[in-house]
This record gives C-alpha cells, structure tokens and sequence, in this order.
C-alpha cells in the first residue's frame, strides 16, 4: 500500500501548548506556536472521542481567523476540521460561524452544548497554501476551532472529481465494523464509522483470511471485514435518502464478496435504483463483487427533483441478495476560486516579511467576500485585487518595500508609523494611485516629483521633518530644507509644497547650516571689519577719488560690498513659522487629509 500520507500529515491541537501524541499515534502540534490571535480555552464538558477535542482557541477580535500551512500547488488534500463547544465559556450559549479554506465558503458551523462538529473537505489546491478560517457571523458570537488535520491525498484518489471543486463529506460508514476505522489502517486518516444499514439489514463476516484492497481510492482493508445484506432476494437493501439540495452529490460505495461462491456455485447480482413517491427505477448495470478483491463503483454528480431512497435490489437470475461493505457520501462544491490576485499576494508577501507585524495575518487576503483582511480593502472583479492598504498606527518601522506591483492600488495609508529612508520612487508609478497619505513618520530627503507634480494625487507628507522637495540637495537640520523651483516648509509636524514658479537667490553659503553662527558674534565680526576699513579708507582717499574720476572701480569698496553679502548670507533663513497648505497646479488648496483607515488590528 501506498504512503503517501507521509508527504504532508499535519494535526494541530487547538488551544494547547505541548506537543501530545494520541493512541493511534498521531502526533498533534499544539497550536501556540502557529497563530498569535485568540485565546486557549478547556471545555467544561469533555468528549469520548479523543483528548484533543478538549482545548480550543477562540477568536473575539478580527472579521477572519486562519490557520494555515504550506503545500505543493496542484497537490490534493484532505483538510478536517472538527469543533467542540463543550460549555467552554460556562455560558450555555453555542455560537455560530462560517467556515472557510482557501478563500472558499465552506459551510456554516453550528455548535451546540455538547455536541461534536466535523466537516471534511478534499481537494487539489490552487495555490502554493492551505488556509482555513473562521469567520464571526454574529455579534457577540465568537468563532473557535478545536482541530485542525491536513492529509496528502494520491492524485487519483476521487479522481471522477472535476479537479476545479471539492468533495464535503456527508457521512462515510464501513458496514458491520466494530469501530471506527483511521489511520494508520487508512492511508490518508479517513474516519470510517460503523453502520449496521437498515432495519432489514444484518452483518456478514467476510471469510476470506486476506483481502486485496488494490484499487481506486486506496480503501483500508479492513472495511471488507465485514458487511450488511438483507435476508432475502426479494429484499431490497436500504442506503439511504436524499433530498433535493443546490448541490450536486457523489456516493461512492465498496463491495467484496464475503463468501467463496465458486465452491456453492451460486451467484451475486443487484443493481443501484432510485425510488420516490411515484416510481421507481434502476439506475446502474449489474454488479457482482469480487471475491477476496474489491471493486468500487460511483454515483456521481447526481441530483434529485424530490426526496429520493437508494437502494441495492437483487436482479431476477441472483440467487443471492445484495451486499455493500462501505460507503462514502459527498457534497460536490460549486467551481473553486483561483483566489487573490497573484501579484498582489506575492506583494504582500513581502510586506509581511519586511514587517513581522503583519505576519499574523493568514488566509486568502481578499475572499471570500466581506472577509478582506482588516487592513484592506478589494475590488469585486474577478480575480479580485488590492485597492486601498489602511496601515496607519501599525507600529511599522524601517523602509517600506517595493510593492508597485499592486498595481490596482488607489489609497495607501500609511501615517503613524516611523518608516524611514527617503520616500520610495516607486509610488510614484503607481497609476491608479489617488491618495498616499505619509503623514507622521520618518521619511527623509526629496519629495519625488512624481509624486509632488501628481496633479490627481491627493499627497500628505506633514511630520516629516527631515523631508524636503526634489531637485537640491537636502539639510540634515530640522526643520528647514533647502528649496528648489516653489518651496517646501518641513517644520516638525508640518510639510507643504507651494509651485510658486519664483527664482531663489543665489548664495555664496549655504542658506541653512547645520549650526547657525551666533548673532552676536556676527555683529563682533562686521564691527572689527568696520574699524579696519575706516582706517584704510583714509590712507587711499586721493587715490579713490582719481580712480572715481577715471570711471575705475575701487577694489576696497567692492570687497567691502561682498563681505557684506557674506554676513547676509551667512544668517539662518527660515521659511515661515507655519506652514502653508498643499497646493494643486491651479494654486487652489487641495485637501491633504489622507483617509483614514480602520484601525482594527489586534491586539491580543
């Protein structure tokens, strides 16, 4: 038998903090070293079923919560989740919630006092991840999770499945078995129940000492231990009842001869039919099972118009009557999301990895719809992406990465944080960009005149101190920047830009430095330089005055003129005490008030 089991078995125990390993031994992770949101609960009212199912992990905050693992893209898995309410909160109340993997509905969990939940998905993934979540309905209703098990399917394993749904288990039952049948009996960890059929139905024991489970889906032998059949030919053998539903079901269903009839030399025929309150009909060839094999047949993607039995019934030449070993029972899901724009899940990505607060967020960032990450919001096109980052007060600090390929971009929002380094070039090819609000951090040096010549961008830059326009080189002091063609004022909490289309004069200093000289030692200087001056200006008055007559120019007036120039020059220039608005080109004030993001992120 295969082991493809091996490629990906992850069990996590859900509200626990040590590693346990069960009587099957399976080992189960706890799960306080997978998510950083919720808190760890113990039910007050434990379950039979296993230990496991005693802890869980509640979420109070955020619209989704995800656990999730990486896969190979294309792989098929087997993804259980299961949730135990057990009166954890000593509230008698249990919730209801969504649940969703891979930014797919799921179903809606509804919990109760002391009963089990489990719902079973298998699949071939999409992408590179499986994520499953939950999500809060209900005010006051908090979603929980209590185990969470990933299994590595073999790709022809429910290979009837179109590869673009998934098959939600209804039931899964190994007829005649004394317990429940799993790994490491099963390959994948499938849970196969007993059932004992109908009210007609009784047990029969298979006889053969080795049975060949070889086949399709990787049955575990032992559901061919045993089965149910009824008394007679005449009997049919009830499988049970659908009803109508939106979405389409699959049975699959084992069969093995439990005696040798070449030695009685007798025969084994039935056929599947359908009965409703009108009529009744075959609905499958002639089956007769093997003997110490196996063979599997479907019912797939079937559908009915009203409340319909499934029953085997003998064909008119068998002299025995029908027999089943197991069955498996499926919902079909509707066509699969492909998920979020790659692009933009690869861009935030590396936001996540740049910023390590960011990384406690999981699951498809967009769908299913309205369960966007907190701090996103996304278009309703299909793949949906990325059109607004609502990052303000995220306590983000260092240099923003490069994300320009979320190109559907409209509003970054990224003030009151202390993001640092120079403002990103980036950003300013980001076309569809309306607002960029920057307001509040750590941003230093020129303003890209992408950004600031962006007539339909609405720019806020204030509390920036160290930030001043392109074009000329940038003070280190702060509060004052140098200016190129128009001004920029960046006093602490404060930057505008005015496009005043005005020359600056030329200096022979630097218009701000980095220590400004003291007033009155200037004045100490221009006085000591005066009394020298008076005192040659004497000693070369007839020479001045021919030189005036002559139409020359005198050399110690003109180097008094430009160490005048120099003082002038030499003392600090400051723009205004408060700043101006931000302007468009139309020298109109445009609003500079970024929008405000939520600012739901957790805190737990």
């Amino acid at each position: 038998m295969r082991v493809a089991w091996q490629k990906l078995f992850w069990s996590v125990n859900c509200g626990e903090s040590v590693i346990y390993t069960d009587s099957n031994l399976m080992v189960w992770m706890p799960d306080a070293t997978l998510i950083s949101n919720g808190f760890a609960r113990v039910v007050q009212s434990s379950n039979s079923i296993s230990t496991v199912l005693d802890s869980l992990r509640v979420f109070t905050t955020r619209k989704k919560n995800c656990y999730s693992t990486p896969v190979t893209k294309g792989e098929k898995v087997l993804v259980r989740a299961s949730f135990n309410y057990g009166n954890y909160d000593r509230l008698s109340s249990p919730p209801t919630f969504d649940l969703h993997f891979d930014g797919n509905f799921w179903t809606t969990v509804e919990t109760t006092n002391s009963g089990l939940q489990m719902y079973e998905a298998t699949y071939v993934t999409k992408g590179d991840t499986v994520s499953v979540c939950v999500a809060q309905t209900k005010s006051g209703q908090f979603p929980f999770m209590s185990a969470l098990e990933v299994r590595s399917v073999n790709s022809d394993v429910y290979s009837e499945v179109d590869v673009d749904r998934a098959l939600f288990l209804i039931n899964r039952f190994s007829y005649g078995a004394s317990g429940i049948i799993r790994f490491p009996q099963d390959p994948y960890d499938r849970i196969w129940r007993p059932a004992l059929g109908g009210t007609k139905a009784k047990t029969v024991t298979n006889d053969a000492i080795l049975i060949d489970p070889t086949g399709a889906n990787d049955p575990p032998s032992g559901i061919f231990e045993n089965a149910i059949t009824v008394n007679s030919t005449s009997d049919s053998l009830y499988l049970g009842t659908i009803s109508p539903l939106n979405t389409p079901v699959s049975m699959t269903m084992y069969f093995s001869e439990v005696s040798n009839l070449n030695l009685t030399g007798q025969m084994r025929s039935f056929r599947f039919y359908e009965t409703t309150s009108s009529s009744s009909s075959s609905i499958s060839d002639p089956i007769s099972p093997p003997y110490r094999t196996m063979i599997v047949r479907y019912l797939y993607n079937y559908t009915v118009d009203s409340i319909t039995d499934i029953s085997l019934i003998a064909t008119t030449n068998s002299d025995l009557p029908p027999i089943i070993n197991a069955i498996e029972t499926f919902n079909i899901s509707e066509v699969l999301t492909e998920g979020t724009d790659s692009n933009d899940v690869a861009a935030l990505a590396l936001l996540q990895t740049t910023f390590d607060v960011l990384g406690e967020w999981s699951g498809d960032p967009c769908l299913p719809a309205p369960y966007s990450w907190d701090w996103l919001k996304c278009s309703n096109e299909t793949p949906p992406r990325i059109t607004s980052l609502y990052l303000n007060g995220y306590e983000l600090s260092g240099e923003l990465p490069d994300i320009s390929s979320m190109d559907a971009l409209e509003i970054i929002d990224l003030h009151n944080n202390t993001l640092d380094g120079e403002i990103p070039r980036f950003l300013g090819t980001m076309t569809n960009l309306q607002q960029l609000n920057l307001a509040n951090n750590e941003f230093s040096g020129p303003i890209p005149t992408s950004l600031s010549d962006n007539n339909k961008l609405k720019l806020t830059v204030t509390g920036n101190p160290s930030v001043c326009t392109s074009g000329k080189s940038c003070s280190t002091s702060p509060g004052t920047v140098n200016s190129s063609p128009g001004t920029v004022s960046s006093s602490p909490g404060s930057t505008s830009i005015s496009r005043s289309k005005k020359k600056k004069k030329s200096s022979s200093l630097p218009a701000v430095l980095g220590t400004s000289i003291p007033t009155f030692f200037l004045i100490w200087i221009a006085v000591g330089v005066f009394v020298i001056l008076r005192k040659k200006r004497k000693a070369v008055k007839d020479t001045n005055k021919t030189a005036a007559t002559a139409g020359g120019v005198n050399e110690n007036s003109n180097w008094m003129h430009k160490i005048g120039e120099e003082m002038m020059n030499g003392v600090p220039q400051t723009f205004g005490s408060s700043p101006s608005p931000l302007l468009d080109d139309s020298g109109k004030s445009s609003d500079v008030n970024g929008q405000t993001g939520a600012q739901n992120h957790d805190q737990p």
